[in-house]
């Protein structure tokens, strides 16, 4: 039995050709729903670099799943891992038990994490992570003596996962303007982008270090007392792959530390190889005092996130009673058993297989390949560091979108997968991307962005 035909067997409720009644049913996320279900794009199987389409055709996947699936697909040390757990025990309570697994999840996160992170709270997803990041420096101030700082600081275009904090500091106005105030006391620094002075940069761009001098005017309005947090991702990805500025993040660090103001990366999409190292905090060579972490944790085999902490911020919770739980927060879900034996996998695989460094290596390969497309037509911006890269297209005449969305629909009738955000094209590979697979995808870009209006 071929991957099709297993495939469509263990979902034979739903045709080969499946009718718009079949997927009616699925409120698909981020999705244009009609749109879909008219032409369904159904993926039934997937291996290393490439998914298959129902159709049978292979799909070459530079975004690595949804920025996730950093080790490649269906590998068998972290499958084989999940089935283990899966017959051994499926779900052990994560509040007052634990599980072997959990504690050796903790400590291999741990062990890769900047030398001052010493402890790590699982959650199940980055939406998760996010608040209860947001949730924990709150606390931690209050622990302090601190209780009136309560307010956080986002930063336009930044995404922080789809819960109620999360999307209050997030700063992506389509994610934001049909939910009201969510959470009181948000405002948010400047974005970094700034394209008239950066376009077109390899690596980290030369201008925006001033932005982070933002921090400061913030501080003056609402009064340091009231700042809790600031939280950014290191690159900024689902809004288009927007890479910091030179000396952004040392800014925003010495301005955080001036304040009390605890400073804590999403690295969501940046952590675990994305930037060729562990973490994009060892990247660009700043601390923070949280790092937010999912997707690659267990290369996206199951849902899986953490918040990554400083020894100082979990020090001040043990405190009290100690039959009482310290911090009154968490999920049923936290440190699952599948979820941690599939974490445990795949951070083993990542270095026996040494698969930040090779990220790193290849870097260069996916820099050199992209920037190729300067010239071509629509193309105004390219950006890129380690392996991630945006490709920003100029927006057609009163539809913003729909140019890289057409590109996109016309990468994936020619076998290659590509993530779009507005008129944005982002590439974020597998860390085991071969040279072959990136000149095949730069190839298909250039032929089908010039060929689109």
């Amino acid at each position: 039995m071929n991957a099709i035909t297993e495939a469509r067997h263990l979902h034979a409720t739903i045709s080969a050709d499946p009718t718009t009644e079949e997927l009616a049913a699925h409120w698909m996320p981020f999705t244009a729903n009609r749109q879909y279900k008219s032409a369904p794009r159904l993926l039934v199987a997937a291996e290393g670099m490439h998914y298959t389409s129902h159709d049978g055709r292979k799909v070459l996947d530079m975004v690595a799943g949804l920025w996730c699936v950093n080790a490649g697909h269906n590998r068998k040390p972290i499958v084989e891992a999940i089935q283990r757990q899966a017959a051994t025990m499926d779900f052990s309570p994560p509040f007052n038990m634990g599980h072997p697994a959990a504690f050796e999840a903790a400590n291999r996160v741990i062990a890769i994490a900047p030398p001052h992170m010493k402890h790590v709270l699982f959650t199940n997803s980055g939406s998760e992570s996010v608040d209860t990041a947001l949730k924990i420096a709150i606390a931690w101030q209050r622990a302090r003596g601190q209780g009136t700082r309560t307010r956080l600081i986002g930063r336009v275009r930044g995404y922080h996962g789809v819960n109620f904090g999360g999307t209050a500091v997030g700063g992506i106005v389509g994610n934001r303007k049909l939910f009201g105030a969510l959470v009181a006391g948000v405002d948010h620094l400047p974005s970094t982008h700034l394209p008239e002075q950066n376009a077109f940069s390899r690596g980290q761009p030369p201008h925006g270090t001033h932005l982070a001098d933002e921090l400061e005017r913030l501080v003056a309005l609402h009064d340091a007392s009231t700042i809790a947090a600031v939280i950014v991702e290191p690159i900024a990805g689902s809004t288009g792959v927007l890479i910091p500025p030179v000396g952004y993040l040392e800014r925003l660090r010495e301005i955080c530390t001036r304040h009390g103001i605890l400073l804590i990366f999403d690295e969501v999409i940046t952590g675990f190889g994305r930037t060729g190292e562990a973490f994009a905090a060892q990247r660009y060579g700043v601390m923070p005092d949280i790092i937010t972490c999912a997707k690659g944790l267990t290369s996206g085999t199951v849902p899986m996130g953490g918040v990554i902490v400083s020894g100082e911020i979990y020090e001040a919770f043990m405190q009290g009673p100690e039959h009482l739980p310290e911090l009154p927060h968490g999920y049923t879900y936290s440190a699952h058993p599948l979820a941690c034996a599939a974490a445990n996998a795949t951070l083993k695989l990542y270095a026996d297989e040494g698969l930040f460094g090779r990220a790193k290596a290849m870097a260069p390969t996916l820099e050199d390949a992209v920037h190729t497309l300067r010239g071509t037509r629509h193309v105004i911006d390219i950006r890129n560091d380690g392996l991630v890269a945006g490709i920003e297209l100029e927006p057609r005449a009163g539809a913003p979108g729909r140019r890289a969305f057409d590109v996109f629909l016309e990468c994936y009738r020619r076998g290659l997968l590509i993530r779009t955000t507005g008129d944005i094209i982002a590439l974020s590979p597998p860390l085991i991307v071969e040279e072959s697979h990136i000149a095949e995808c730069v190839d298909t870009l250039r032929a089908v962005i010039a060929a689109v209006d």
